[in-house]
């Protein structure tokens, strides 16, 4: 069973047992999944890796949302966003502690021999197939930018 089709059982279930923020929260990523599948040309099923770009994408949308809310002092709001996050996140690959993108950006300086700033691009290329789906890319950006200052 693919992670759409797991979507689509959880959330029949989570409207059986009348759990609003699942459902909903469900609803908004499967509506995220249909969106990014009927836009260009052709109309296409997306597999399991884009899925989780796209749940990569909302999970950092409700992220954000969540500190602008904490930062309004909207904690009620800010709550909300957390939760529907948390939700989201339970479909997402388990994400790579700090350490362990440590090692795979000392791994890919070393590949690509980058010395400075400069070369961040070089880095990010090598690392981004790796993280995709299991970091976030801004968390991932201040390691390589903090690696390569030194």
């Amino acid at each position: 069973m693919g992670i759409k089709e797991t979507l689509q059982a959880n959330l029949t279930e989570a409207i059986r047992s009348r759990d609003e923020i699942v459902s909903g929260t469900i609803r908004m990523v499967l509506t995220a999944i249909t969106n990014e599948e009927v836009s260009g040309k052709e109309a296409r099923v997306l597999t399991d890796a884009e899925i989780i770009t796209v749940l990569s994408r909302e999970a950092k949308k409700r992220r954000e949302a969540a500190e602008a809310f904490a930062d309004a002092g909207r904690a009620d709001k800010a709550a909300l966003e957390k939760a529907e996050g948390e939700v989201i996140a339970k479909y997402l690959p388990e994400q790579m502690s700090e350490d362990e993108i440590k090692k795979l950006i000392a791994a890919a300086i070393a590949q690509t021999g980058a010395s400075g700033p400069g070369d961040m691009g070089k880095v990010m290329g090598v690392i981004k197939g790796q993280t995709a789906g299991k970091a976030d890319g801004g968390t991932v950006s201040g390691l390589v930018k903090e690696a390569l200052n030194k």
